[in-house]
């Protein structure tokens, strides 16, 4: 039976992929830090599932702290680890742009140095990301195109990408980088902003909100569906050789457009309840992202199968279910009183 590591499983991305991998029969181990609450809840369906539970185990250990990673390589030797842990979200990078330094860049080496260090001979999948290409030098961004990250997010995200180069390279390390474009689904956390609009539009649509507040709806990108892209980080470590790979839909869609969909599908007209706040502008904006996976889809036959709109549906609908949820214990609780 095979053994995968994944730092960042309680995140979107660890959570379908830890599922991906139970369902081809691998041993999964995830990292997550310790911390006074037991943040599990994208993964509890599969955790507290007694059928599942033997090969899921959840070990504490922490991207700040090198010790922690070489014992848990050490105690697990796994055959594949997959880098998903980060401080992910981008405007928040320019709030605490060392935090975000530590943990999405240095974590990456600790990683690395770990692999190295033990002499584990795993393969390296390094979540890599599409912010990294900014201040775009041409459209659409290909795996040789330069980098220009416009956030702190994006240039910690740069320094991992080059750090896995540069090990594959030096020491012969099996190691990867997935350049993903952006990847949606309902398990996306609420601040970020396609799950901040279907979450506020069935909530405004059950009279449980009034007004949405946004920041650039001009900006475009190239939305995918998440469950979708964790098939490619594992293709990329099932290949031959190592190497690096942008994965992406090759459409783009504004801020504007997913909320005429989303709001769309619930009769609503989304103009009568955003408003522009100019808080959630980033102090540099990153207008475009569009990438082309022809490499992936040639070298791996990976392709997405799930369409923007498809995508919108499905986020839309289960936070339509938990707005019902919630309107119910909301009605229950006023009724008691």
């Amino acid at each position: 039976m095979k053994k995968a590591l994944i730092t960042g499983i309680t995140g979107q991305d660890g959570s379908y992929l830890a599922e991906l991998l139970l369902s081809k029969g691998y041993e999964v181990h995830g990292v997550i830090r310790r911390s006074s609450s037991f943040n599990t809840e994208r993964i509890d369906h599969i955790y507290k599932d007694p059928h599942e539970k033997p090969n899921l185990k959840l070990l504490y250990g922490d991207l700040n702290d090198s010790s922690s990673l070489a014992e848990i390589l050490h105690s697990v030797k796994p055959d594949e680890i997959y880098n998903l842990g980060a401080q992910s979200h981008v405007r928040v990078s320019f709030d605490i742009p060392e935090y975000t330094g530590e943990i999405t860049g240095m974590g990456t080496l600790r990683v690395l140095e770990a692999i190295r260090r033990t002499g584990c001979k795993a393969r390296f999948y390094q979540a890599s990301s599409s912010e990294m290409f900014g201040k775009v030098a041409e459209t659409p961004q290909t795996e040789k195109t330069p980098f220009y990250p416009r956030s702190p997010y994006g240039a910690a995200k740069v320094f991992s990408y080059w750090m896995t180069v540069n090990y594959r390279e030096s020491y012969d390390i099996f190691a990867c980088n997935g350049i993903l474009f952006n990847h949606e689904s309902p398990r996306r956390g609420e601040t970020f902003v396609t799950r901040k609009i279907t979450r506020a539009a069935t909530r405004i649509k059950l009279g449980l909100q009034s007004k949405l507040y946004l920041g650039n709806l001009d900006a475009r990108r190239d939305w995918g569906y998440a469950g979708d892209f964790v098939e490619a980080m594992w293709l990329m470590l099932q290949a031959d050789k190592p190497d690096d790979y942008v994965v992406a839909t090759g459409e783009t869609h504004s801020i504007r457009e997913f909320l005429d969909e989303s709001f769309g599908l619930l009769d609503l007209d989304w103009r009568k309840y955003v408003e522009v706040d100019p808080k959630y502008f980033r102090p540099a904006e990153v207008d475009l992202l569009l990438g082309d996976s022809a490499k992936i889809r040639k070298k791996l036959k990976w392709k997405p199968k799930v369409a923007f709109k498809q995508l919108v549906k499905m986020m839309v609908n289960n936070d339509l279910d938990l707005a019902k949820k919630e309107k119910a214990i909301k009605e229950f609780t006023t009724n008691r009183h």
